[in-house]
């Protein structure tokens, strides 16, 4: 596969389809204001979003599950830039293994998933986290929803501890656009561009793209990174609306393990210290993908909504790993690979809303059915051999890198079919009860092209949701929830078959709030989450897995977020998560047992999300200040030892200040304290530093 190719004609596609859509909206622009001076002004439809798919029509009061939705103004104020950043203000939230810097993993409610792919996340509704297109950048997304506790009944397949959903930007009717450059710590440059525009009075455009050229604190490390989402809506009549969306996205980063413990002990290498080969270049990691819904009201009650998802993603590149031996004489030795991964995605759903009344009770109604495939391809070589190099005084280039062979050459795909159906009934203006279930058929097909052999499996499961809410007063509801899930796992077994399903249930109970008239909301909850057939590692030379492994999280989170006053915003988040292991079982990646009882990896007992932000004036221009920080607690850093990763709390400020009603300039400043810590990691060799003081200035520009 070229990627360096694929990736400059999708370069060159996105830049042609930027210009003819902005020449489209130039012109466009130029005869609406010509007919509009000629007449009376058009009263114009404003899109300012689309219909969530699977959510259907609920305030926050009468829905009985946990839910925090980080919104675009929470994202700024953050100074978010990445998913990992967004997840970051919800404390229900811990990250974990990146895969060298390559993707997103995180556990919700002390759960991740398979630990050989990035953990999944929803776009819109549309499964898309599964692939390997690279970490992923927040440019086109309007906001974040942490969607908590038990989802299988309406979305399918998933993590247990609960879902992330991305909203993306889509058009509007009234003409803006923002261009924002950005310059920051460790020779950090960025720009970012969003344009909306009508064409006519029923087609309105969507421009949306960045890019970010950076070195960083780890030595020899540097990244260019790139992206383009462009979307179109369509308004065919008063009741129907067509959108598009493309993804694309480019980014080549460097295989990063991060620094490692000597003797158990971190600290004794600087937080800067890069023990791979800069040789071997960056990984290349591309994302094209397409995303198209129809959405038709038949009358008040009742809306359809139809949807199709195509992705496809790539990661291509060398790496040369730390070992698992530990540091003698100063020395660490080490391995290299070649990945060479694809993986498409493609989902269809079709979806029926809508409320009725049956012997005087009232039903609101989600059915649908959706169908979906992902073929997930990897080539890996490798190899091992005397790769030392000194952690106190690396010699990059020492010598010749050593050519790979062949360790793993696989394609799987996994294919399902879903059927769902979710009704809350109102029992009286103040007590309604959600039941909901699912129905998946789904395939799995393994096929190993080293050893030339291929396995199938077939599984159907029910998974089923119960819910009550109680509304106390328009201020308060309190609430109780129950559902089961379950999700394929991927790889085989000693023997080269696959895996029954991931099965996990989930119950919690909560209370939601209003202060403020509104302005402010808040939500308490106490959950608990079992789940069995979790993957171990069976044989590390073979990379195959055994189902074995049972474990169990509890807690108690806490999330308030909104106006304290009219000048003072608030976003608080707390959680307290107890997560470990519920049987030993031996785990053949490092040779020993895993003890019953045992944490859960990079799971902190107590996190803490706070940030507040004030609005004012100075010399009569609008000037908006405010920090925040962020606490994680100790944590397992080795799965089943004693090596913990220390708690640490780090801090940020910023100042945002409108010289005029279109150019503002913003300073922040990350890790306000230079704190020392480390996000996460696989074990005591692989360990993320994190970054240490930064600071970034920012330019804007609104048109």
């Amino acid at each position: 596969m070229n990627t360096n190719k694929k990736g400059l004609k999708l370069t060159y596609i996105s830049a042609c389809l930027a210009s003819m859509f902005a020449s489209h909206a130039i012109a466009a622009n130029e005869n609406t204001s010509a007919k509009n001076s000629a007449k009376e002004p058009i009263e114009r439809l404003a899109v300012t979003g689309s219909r969530q798919a699977y959510q259907g029509n609920f305030s926050p009061l009468e829905t009985p599950q946990s839910e925090l939705k980080i919104d675009l103004e929470a994202l700024e104020n953050a100074g978010a830039i990445d998913l990992n950043q967004a997840l970051d203000l919800s404390a229900s939230v811990a990250r974990q293994n990146n895969f060298g810097g390559l993707w997103n993993s995180f556990a919700l409610r002390g759960f991740v998933g398979d630990e050989n792919l990035p953990s999944n996340y929803l776009v819109n509704g549309f499964n898309a986290g599964r692939g390997f297109g690279g970490s992923r950048d927040l440019s086109g997304i309007e906001s974040v929803d942490v969607l908590k506790g038990p989802r299988a009944a309406l979305f399918g397949r998933g993590e247990p501890g609960g879902t992330v959903n991305l909203v993306t930007k889509r058009p509007t009717f009234d003409t803006s656009g923002e261009l924002k450059l950005s310059i920051g710590s460790f020779d950090t440059y960025r720009a970012d561009v969003d344009y909306t525009t009508p064409l006519s009075d029923d087609v309105a455009i969507r421009l949306v793209g960045f890019y970010e050229d950076a070195k960083s604190f780890r030595d020899t490390i540097e990244t260019t990174k790139q992206g383009f989402s462009p979307s179109i809506t369509w308004n065919i009549d008063d009741n129907s609306q067509l959108i598009y969306e493309l993804e694309y996205s480019d980014q080549k980063v460097p295989f990063d393990r991060g620094v490692l413990a000597i003797d158990g002990e971190l600290g004794l290498i600087p937080e800067s210290r890069f023990l791979g080969e800069p040789g071997d270049g960056p990984i290349e990691a591309d994302v094209l993908g397409h995303q198209l819904e129809f959405v038709h009201d038949f009358n008040d009650n009742w809306s359809v909504l139809l949807g199709a998802n195509y992705r496809d993603t790539s990661l291509e590149g060398f790496a040369t790993e730390t070992g698992f031996d530990g540091v003698v004489d100063g020395e660490v030795n080490r391995f290299r690979r070649y990945r060479d991964y694809d993986a498409t995605y493609q989902v269809y759903r079709a979806e029926v809303t809508g409320h009725l009344e049956i012997a005087g009770l009232e039903h609101r109604l989600i059915m649908g059915v959706d169908s979906d495939k992902f073929e997930n391809d990897q080539v890996v070589l490798r190899v091992k051999g005397d790769q030392f190099i000194n952690v106190y005084n690396p010699e990059y280039g020492a010598y010749e890198l050593p050519t790979p062979t062949d360790n793993t050459d696989k394609v799987e795909i996994q294919e399902s079919l879903g059927v769902f159906i979710q009704d809350q009934i109102s029992l009286t203006d103040k007590l309604d009860i959600r039941v909901g279930a699912r129905f998946d058929d789904y395939e799995q097909t393994l096929n190993n092209r080293l050893s030339n052999t291929q396995s199938k499996q077939s599984e159907s499961r029910i998974s089923p949701q119960f819910g009550v809410v109680y509304e106390a007063s328009e201020f308060v509801s309190v609430y109780a929830a129950y559902g089961e899930n379950f999700r394929p796992l991927s790889g085989t077994d000693s023997n080269g078959d696959g895996f029954e399903p991931n099965q996990s249930t989930s119950s919690e109970l909560g209370v939601k709030f209003t202060l403020n008239d509104g302005a402010l909301f808040g939500t308490i909850a106490v959950f608990k989450v079992e789940q069995d057939n979790m993957l171990v590692v069976d044989d590390p030379t073979a990379f195959s897995f055994a189902a074995i492994g049972e474990a169990q999280s509890k807690g108690f989170e806490i999330d308030i977020n909104g106006e304290l006053t009219d000048s003072l915003d608030i976003w608080a988040s707390y959680a307290y998560v107890d997560a470990t292991i519920e049987n030993s079982f031996f785990d053949a990646n490092f040779g020993y047992t895993v003890e019953a009882g045992s944490s859960l990896l990079n799971i902190p007992e107590h996190q803490f999300s706070l940030q507040l932000v004030k609005s004012a004036e100075l010399y009569g221009k609008a000037v908006k200040f405010g920090g925040g920080l962020v606490y994680v607690g100790s944590r397992n850093g080795f799965f089943g030892t004693d090596f913990e990763l220390p708690s640490y709390t780090t801090a940020r400020a910023f100042v945002d200040y409108d010289l005029t009603k279109s150019f503002g300039l913003r300073a922040e400043v990350d890790n306000l304290f230079d704190e020392t810590y480390y996000t996460n990691s696989f074990a005591d060799v692989w360990v993320q530093p994190g970054t240490p003081r930064s600071v970034r200035l920012s330019a804007t520009y609104k048109f």
